[in-house]
């Protein structure tokens, strides 16, 4: 297996044991679905069908350092794909489907520029799909069908050999529309983190991970698709469309394959403990599990004992609820709690962090007092600083911006010389936070992303579709994060001008804007507040004071007890 140790017996991606292992019949992927039996994919069928896939990829005139696209709905078709062109030298990148919520125009336009700027070879996407996007932008796009057929398989050594500092493959910022910044990781970087990690969290031959995590997301790609493949450990994989409408697959498939490692965002907490019923969980033992790791976004104490209390009787116990912060430009994790102790809780005055950046120590039973879930130690290779708004280093318990340094950190945004990431090569990653007896804490952001079920909004994204909404004030609308204690995660919140005050006319006008964002971004909007002019508060430039409406905006809820006058909530 790779570790430290072993790290170099790797030199690229094509090392992984899934491709060079000797145990051909040992599972290397489990793909399980809820309308039909799990299908087993041996080392030896994989290789076969990663090699078909290169050599349909070869046929179709795709080069070594091509940039492949790959946008099907997320099954073993698209695994093969970004295999197939890692063998052949290629750049592949995983990329959200189109999906019924989605305005099939927006995206495609979104598709177009990312084409036009990245300078993409080609797509890989569903037959259904790939006839109307192919008149929409300027490169082939392949379908299961019009791929060329793939002819004998070809072995590693006919693979061009990579230099492990080139570009393996590019991990998308997971934004709202197609415009996200690539993410380039080269195979140095991208095996420098499996290789920390599976040390930090004790990686063997005998464990198996569950994953419904999409691949477009690092935590997806990395911890739930890439490391049980290069270290041949069993990947029982499912649709995150199925999880979400199902989410206790995720609790049979543990159950029914040993499960022992699982990554979730804080939001899947949440909904497993709402959603799944208790005849659904009957009989069912999660007691295999060494981890169930939270990371993606603030980890929040209330989730983890929500989760606890819901599935103590199925073996889950404290000292698997994990914790590992995470980011797609540093490949993956920056940090992980210990394994087989539970994440370490620092109670902290609330006044003393909101207001004076200090997380100052409080007694547990003050009723001012905020719990902080620790996200463990800087994994190998990896270091954490703090800093304050003049890049100044912060001591502990001083919160600020986190800075991270590391052996397996992005070499770029692909083909974005405008935008610089490091500072006197440090990567600074918009989140405040702090550190305690070497423990990092994460308390939110720096800017004003939102993190909502997992998924990175970029406020900036959703006000221009809004401003779209005939009826709405263009230019005079905002969008920001609301904490929710219930879903675990930060709803969204909207605040537009109108000029109309008749309230069938606001009715329709905030339907519009929860359907348009939906529609265009697949994102939803828990809160529309419509208001009249000169209600929203501007900077001195003349731009949208996004803090100060918010704090106006929840002080005027809280003092209208009558919030389906003007707001509503999902």
């Amino acid at each position: 297996m790779l570790k430290l140790q072993s790290r170099n017996q790797f030199a690229t991606l094509l090392d992984a044991v899934v491709l060079t292992g000797e145990d051909d019949g040992r599972n290397a992927i489990i793909y399980i679905a809820t309308d039909r039996e799990p299908i087993f994919i041996s080392r030896r069928e994989f290789r076969q069908r990663v090699s078909g896939y290169a050599n349909s990829l070869r046929q179709a005139g795709i080069q070594p350092r091509d940039l492949v696209v790959i946008a099907h709905t997320q099954n073993l078709e698209s695994i093969y794909a970004f295999w197939g062109a890692l063998q052949i030298g290629a750049i592949p990148s995983m990329f959200p489907t189109l999906t019924e919520k989605l305005d099939p125009d927006i995206y495609r336009q979104n598709m177009a520029e990312l084409v036009r700027l990245s300078d993409v070879k080609a797509i890989l996407t569903n037959n259904d799909f790939a006839p109307t996007l192919q008149t929409r932008v300027d490169c082939p796009v392949y379908s299961t069908t019009n791929l060329p057929n793939p002819q004998s398989p070809i072995s590693n050594s006919q693979s061009p050999l990579s230099n492990p500092d080139e570009i393996a493959f590019l991990q998308h910022s997971s934004g709202t529309t197609g415009l996200q910044k690539g993410v380039a990781l080269s195979h140095t970087a991208v095996l420098n983190q499996l290789a920390s990690y599976s040390d930090a969290i004790r990686l063997t031959a005998e464990d198996v991970v569950v994953s419904w995590l999409p691949l477009y997301h690092d935590m997806g790609l990395i911890a739930g698709f890439l490391l049980p493949l290069v270290q041949g450990i069993p990947l029982v994989l499912m649709s995150p469309f199925d999880w979400v409408q199902h989410p206790a697959l995720l609790l049979r498939a543990i159950d029914q394959f040993g499960g022992t490692l699982c990554w979730l965002p804080n939001f899947a907490y949440n909904h497993c403990a709402r959603r799944i019923r208790k005849r659904d969980k009957a009989g069912l033992s999660l007691a295999s599990m060494r981890m169930f790791i939270n990371c993606s976004e603030p980890v929040r104490h209330d989730s983890h004992q929500l989760f606890l209390e819901k599935f103590k009787a199925q073996g889950v116990t404290p000292e698997m609820l994990a914790v590992s912060y995470a980011m797609a430009e540093n490949t993956f994790a920056v940090t992980q709690t210990e394994p087989g102790q539970p994440a370490r809780l620092d109670v902290v005055e609330q006044q003393a962090l909101t207001q004076n950046r200090l997380a100052q120590p409080a007694a547990p039973d003050d009723p001012g007092a905020l719990v902080q879930v620790s996200c463990g130690r800087p994994i190998a290779g990896t270091a954490v600083r703090v800093l304050d708004d003049q890049g100044n280093e912060l001591e502990e318990r001083e919160v600020g911006e986190l800075a991270v340094q590391s052996n397996c950190m992005l070499t770029e945004y692909y083909r974005r010389p405008d935008l610089r990431p490091f500072r006197d090569g440090w990567y600074l990653t918009g989140d405040m936070g702090y550190v305690a007896d070497g423990e990092v804490y994460i308390i939110g952001r720096a800017k004003d992303l939102i993190i909502n079920a997992g998924k990175n909004v970029y406020p900036q994204d959703i006000e221009a579709i809004v401003n779209t909404v005939p009826g709405v004030h263009a230019g005079r609308a905002v969008v920001f994060g609301v904490p929710d204690e219930r879903e675990g995660t930060e709803l969204i919140a909207v605040v537009a001008e109108v000029q109309t005050d008749a309230p069938a006319v606001r009715k329709e006008i905030a339907r519009q804007i929860r359907q348009t964002v939906v529609r265009q971004s697949m994102v939803t909007v828990s809160y529309v507040h419509l208001v009249g002019p000169k209600w929203l508060i501007k900077t001195s430039s003349g731009k949208i004071a996004r803090a100060a409406n918010r704090e106006k905006w929840l002080r005027e809820k809280q003092n209208d007890r009558r919030i389906g006058k003007a707001t509503d909530k999902n």
